[in-house]
């Protein structure tokens, strides 16, 4: 009897140990989440993963538009008298971030992990602002001053609020 308890018990530890690598390489083949960023206006906030890219490598121009045309986003409501906030991991500020407006550079780009930008602005035809509603996308680069190369983008829709 004593063979087979010793039996059961080794079948019983191989099971564990196979269940446990199995979870192991379960765990392995998950993708690392891409680095966040967020945008707040007053008390409200969203955030997002990576609209494209995220994980550090260059992305393709084709796409960095495709990317662009993407509408399924996450939306805040800013009132033009608002101070947007813009927040990013710092492994984005690392590669340095710019902000676009529909496309188009608004600012700078920085390593910091924070900026913001006068609600105004995104409502403002000067700006290249149309109607009621704006896309703004966050491009990190590749980590040089002036490169044109992206390697993430997270995009937002800042709706107006009268």
């Amino acid at each position: 009897m004593t063979t087979l308890q010793s039996s059961v018990r080794r079948r019983r530890a191989v099971a564990a140990a196979g269940a446990v690598s199995a979870g192991l390489l379960l765990l392995s083949a998950c993708d690392k989440p891409t680095p966040m960023a967020t945008v707040t206006v007053g008390s409200d906030s969203v955030s997002s993963d990576a609209t494209c890219g995220g994980e550090g490598k260059v992305l393709e121009t084709a796409e960095i538009q495709e990317c662009l045309q993407k509408d399924d986003v996450e939306s805040i409501t800013v009132n033009p008298d608002d101070t947007v906030r813009f927040g990013v991991d710092p492994e984005v500020a690392d590669e340095r971030w710019t902000i676009l407006m529909n496309g188009q550079q608004l600012t700078d780009d920085t390593d910091n992990t924070y900026r913001t930008v006068p609600g105004s602005v995104f409502f403002n035809a000067q700006y290249g602002a149309q109607g009621d509603s704006t896309l703004v996308t966050i491009k990190a680069g590749d980590g040089k001053d002036d490169s044109e190369e992206a390697t993430g983008l997270w995009s937002f829709k800042l709706k107006k609020d009268d």
